[in-house]
């Protein structure tokens, strides 16, 4: 008699045999490990590599405790929920699962650094450099390695794509742009991205729901809405995530001032509060206020019309470039040279020019039209076509 791993590996194999899967996959017996968050998208890579002839296992990352704060574990991410989804969806494919507890490297490695920039009034991404130093980082770390020759794969469910190039691993956008997720990445190490995997980068978002309800997987995780928060609070309103930032940040109030006329409006609780370009609910004002500016020597925030050149930036400078390659960055920078630029997920590309300074080795990127509401703090990721090149954090907008 068949076991049930292997009865499933003949029904999948035929149905999934002709998946787009063009990313240098492993070796038959090559051990693949997946991250597994209970989502529907990391739950579509189990079943689609559970049909291949991987080493396969699963394991899900515990990145934050919410029992740390509240003593109980209904508030936050709900990572008991989530772990138990993925133990379903292991159980139904026979693929060994196991979870590992990265709350103290995401706490040293991702949160304090980003509580440090909230401090200073700017706007850090933690989800890009989560993937960078957790997923791709410490979790790979963790993984214990039978064979120093050859570490096992990481796949995970991210809408990303990778190809090779001169036996170099590029990561490309997703076949579905509006999920593409390759902005998320464009901090990871080409380390880390050699031994990446993404199974549906090949594929539509409408496919992978088609796959996930084309029998035995687990109800609860067919009803999960999809999760677009900040992985440690999960899907909160920008009030609850105000909320939870302040039981970190001592408060440091300070004035909101008309930029034009330097009238002061209201007060804030901290520069960290407001992020540039963000819509703010001032009473008695005859149209609606957006954050222009931060003034952190005195503290201040400054609010402009939502039309008012001062919400537009045209050149970003970029510090700390992560380049992929990181010994080989394109050629032409010193003169220029023309990419395309995304400062936050799910944001249309845009045009752009890239010029090295030559005095502090920073990147200029210099817009091909206006961008609204750029912070200081965001990342800035670059791509030539659908291969994205790395990413850094913006210092300056002007």
């Amino acid at each position: 008699m068949l076991c049930a791993r292997a009865l499933w590996k003949r029904s999948l194999s035929r149905t999934y045999a002709s998946f787009p899967l063009t990313q240098h996959f492993p070796e038959k017996g090559d051990r693949v490990v997946l991250g597994m968050s209970g989502g529907i998208d990391s739950s579509v890579s189990a079943k689609i590599l559970a049909a291949q002839d991987y080493d396969l296992s699963a394991v899900f990352m515990r990145n934050w405790d919410t029992r740390d704060e509240y003593g109980n574990s209904d508030k936050g991410c709900e990572w008991e929920k989530d772990w138990e989804d993925v133990q379903k969806v292991c159980k139904v494919y026979d693929i060994p699962c196991q979870m590992i507890d990265l709350s103290k490297e995401y706490w040293n490695r991702v949160f304090e650094p980003s509580l440090r920039m909230w401090e200073d009034g700017i706007t850090p991404n933690p989800d890009v450099w989560c993937n960078r130093e957790i997923k791709f980082g410490a979790l790979l770390e963790h993984l214990p390695h039978s064979n120093p020759e050859k570490p096992p794969w990481l796949a995970t469910g991210h809408y990303a794509r990778k190809d090779w190039s001169s036996s170099r691993p590029r990561l490309l956008r997703a076949a579905d742009t509006a999920k593409d997720q390759s902005y998320y990445l464009s901090s990871i190490t080409q380390t880390g991205l050699a031994r990446a995997l993404f199974p549906i980068g090949g594929l539509t978002k409408p496919e992978v729901r088609r796959i996930a309800d084309d029998g035995g997987m687990p109800p609860s995780v067919l009803e999960r809405p999809e999760s677009m928060g900040i992985c440690f609070i999960g899907e909160k309103k920008r009030t609850d995530f105000k909320d939870f930032i302040s039981s970190y940040i001592t408060p440091s109030p300070g004035p909101v001032k008309m930029l034009s006329t330097g009238k002061t409006l209201s007060e804030h609780n901290g520069l960290w509060s407001f992020t540039i370009g963000e819509k703010i609910r001032l009473r008695g004002m005859p149209e609606k206020m957006y954050v222009a500016q931060k003034d952190i020597p005195t503290n201040t925030i400054f609010v402009a019309p939502g039309r008012d050149p001062s919400l537009f930036c045209i050149t970003v400078r970029v510090r700390d470039f992560a380049w992929i390659w990181p010994d080989s960055p394109p050629t032409g920078l010193d003169q220029g040279i023309q990419l395309s630029a995304q400062i936050r997920h799910r944001m249309r590309p845009v045009r752009c020019t890239v010029k090295t300074r030559h005095e502090s080795q920073e990147l200029d990127i210099t817009f091909d039209e206006p961008l609204k509401g750029v912070a200081l703090g965001q990342v800035s990721a670059l791509w030539d076509g659908d291969w994205c090149l790395g990413c850094g954090v913006i210092t300056n907008a002007e």
